[in-house]
C-alpha cells in the first residue's frame, strides 16, 4: 500500500503510488506507526523542498521528526499553499521573498511574516480557503478550480491544463469573461504577478507561440 503523503492542489493529502517531482512538510502529521492523524493544518510554516540536498538521506515518516509531502510539480505545492524552503532553496527563497517587498511595506518578508499571511490565505476553518477571481486575473503558474467542480487546472501561456496525479491530461482554451476560484492563495499569486516562475510538470508542452 502507498504511504498518504501526496498532495493534491487542493492540499489534500492522498495515499497514491504516483511519485512527485518535489517534497516538502508542514510539521509532524504521523503517528509512529506513519499513520496521518487528523491534523493538517497545525503549523503555520508549509515548505516545498528539493528531493536532493547535500546528499541528505533520511527515513519516510520517521517517529516524531517532519512528515514528507510529495507534490507532482511545484505549481502544485504552490497552488496547495506552500512557499520555497529557505535552506535547501535558499535563492529561491530570497527571490520569491523578494518580488513580494513591495505587499510587505517595501521589504521581503521574513520567513514566519509570510508564513502567517499564507496560513491565513490558505486556511478556512478546516478546510482549503479557495479565492474568487475573474480568470482573466490569474497569473501563469496558478492553479485553479472552476464552478462546475471538475478538478483542478493550470493556467499556462493562455490555455488552462486539467490537473492529475500524474501529470496535466488535458489542455482547453480560455473562456472569455469567466469567474474562478484560485486555489493558489493571493500572496502566492502577486509573487507570480511579480515574475517567479514555478516549474512545471512536463506533461505540459510549450504552446507554439512561447
Amino acid at each position: 500500500m502507498p504511504r498518504q503523503n501526496r498532495v493534491n492542489p487542493f492540499g489534500e493529502i492522498m495515499a497514491i503510488p504516483a511519485r512527485g517531482a518535489w517534497t516538502g512538510n508542514r510539521g509532524c502529521l504521523h503517528d509512529a506507526e506513519g499513520r496521518l492523524g487528523r491534523a493538517r493544518w497545525r503549523s503555520p510554516a508549509w515548505i516545498v523542498c528539493r528531493l536532493d540536498y547535500k546528499g541528505w538521506r533520511r527515513p519516510i515518516m520517521a517517529p516524531g521528526r517532519w512528515t514528507e509531502l510529495f507534490f507532482l510539480d511545484e505549481a502544485t505545492a504552490l497552488a496547495a499553499g506552500h512557499r520555497p524552503c529557505a535552506l535547501c532553496r535558499r535563492a529561491d527563497y530570497r527571490r520569491f521573498a523578494a518580488l513580494l517587498a513591495p505587499d510587505f511595506g517595501g521589504t521581503p518578508p521574513k520567513a514566519p511574516d509570510l508564513d502567517r499571511r499564507l496560513h491565513a490565505e490558505r486556511l478556512d476553518g478546516r478546510a482549503k480557503r479557495m479565492h474568487p477571481i475573474p480568470l482573466a486575473l490569474l497569473p501563469d503558474g496558478a492553479l485553479l478550480s472552476r464552478t462546475d467542480g471538475d478538478g483542478a487546472w493550470l493556467r499556462w501561456q493562455g490555455a488552462l491544463h486539467r490537473w492529475t496525479p500524474g501529470g496535466y491530461d488535458r489542455r482547453e482554451a480560455m473562456p472569455d469573461a469567466a469567474r474562478v476560484l484560485s486555489l493558489t492563495p493571493p500572496t502566492t499569486l502577486a509573487a507570480l504577478r511579480a515574475g517567479y516562475r514555478p516549474e512545471i510538470h512536463p506533461s505540459v508542452r510549450p504552446s507554439r507561440r512561447a
